[in-house]
């Protein structure tokens, strides 16, 4: 049943939109058997909100929503008003939260079944086309549950999700998308942490394994290692695996393993983890031993 809005394409999914005022990251993780759902689900603006917009889903809810939450509307009447005239509401299912964590959904009464919303703090889960109402619950739960940093707390959550059912239709993408204030590259934006996962029999695992790789990229470990006894022999014996290092060259480290370390660090674009003292992280040390 498309009714007036055929021209639409039915986003069935479950979604998480989250905040955490203390960190002031807000943002969405959101799972589909849909391509590419985090192009269309999740949108969020940082000391503003987020947006989660599905079910034959207005795309235009994205950035209408976070404007009207910037003027000062609440959640509850941004919902209102971005459904008050959409010929397709019966359809919808949107869920907005803001920075302060003060969250409202929203789920049009044709939606296909199981669909339904679940408001919690600082959190708001929804879904559409679900096995059944356990997604949400189960979904709302695990973020409640959870510590962390907000990405980590959304992936746990949508993971319960499909532990506990998921969509009903399957699987094939997923995304989650936080910002906070500087958090990104460089510090230039915003943008903490943007991964997708387009097509793939496990999205959210795929997904979970891309954001251990952006941790490790992304920031340097606490646990430094000094580089000497056994991390030392290990650093020596994979550089020389790699092509880097005459090993057997080398019993303390000098000038050449020092820059070999680097010239591997930086070809894997580990700048942020490089140390001119002779300290590793032990995430990095960890990722030299598989290759």
């Amino acid at each position: 049943m498309k009714n007036s809005i055929h021209e639409d394409k039915l986003v069935a999914t479950f979604s998480i939109v989250a905040a955490d005022p203390e960190t002031g990251e807000v943002g969405v993780a959101v799972q589909s058997k849909f391509l590419a759902v985090g192009s269309v689900v999740p949108w969020a603006k940082v000391d503003v909100g987020a947006v989660a917009t599905q079910s034959w889903a207005n795309t235009a809810f994205g950035p209408e929503g976070l404007k009207l939450l910037e003027k000062g509307l609440t959640p509850e009447e941004v919902i209102d008003k971005l459904v008050a005239d959409d010929p397709g509401r019966s359809l919808r299912q949107v869920a907005v939260i803001n920075s302060d964590g003060e969250a409202s959904a929203y789920t049009g009464h044709e939606c296909y079944d199981w669909a339904g919303h679940k408001v919690g703090k600082h959190h708001s889960c929804q879904g559409n086309i679900l096995v059944s109402e356990k997604t949400v619950s189960e979904m709302s739960r695990a973020f409640e549950e959870s510590e962390g940093p907000l990405a980590e707390r959304m992936l746990a959550a949508i993971a319960a999700a499909q532990h506990a059912g998921g969509d009903s239709r399957g699987k094939q993408s997923a995304a989650v998308y936080v910002l906070q204030k500087g958090a990104g590259y460089g510090g230039y934006n915003d943008v903490k942490v943007d991964l997708r996962v387009d097509d793939h029999p496990e999205p959210i695992e795929e997904l979970q394994r891309l954001y251990e790789l952006h941790k490790m990229y992304a920031a340097p470990s606490e646990e430094k290692l000094a580089i000497e006894g056994d991390v030392f022999e290990a650093v020596v014996e994979q550089l020389g695996k790699i092509g880097l290092l005459e090993p057997a060259a080398h019993n303390s480290y000098d000038a050449n393993v020092k820059e070999a370390l680097k010239t591997f660090m930086l070809r894997e674009n580990f700048d942020d983890h490089w140390s001119e003292d002779a300290f590793i992280d032990e995430a990095v040390l960890e990722y030299l031993k598989k290759q």
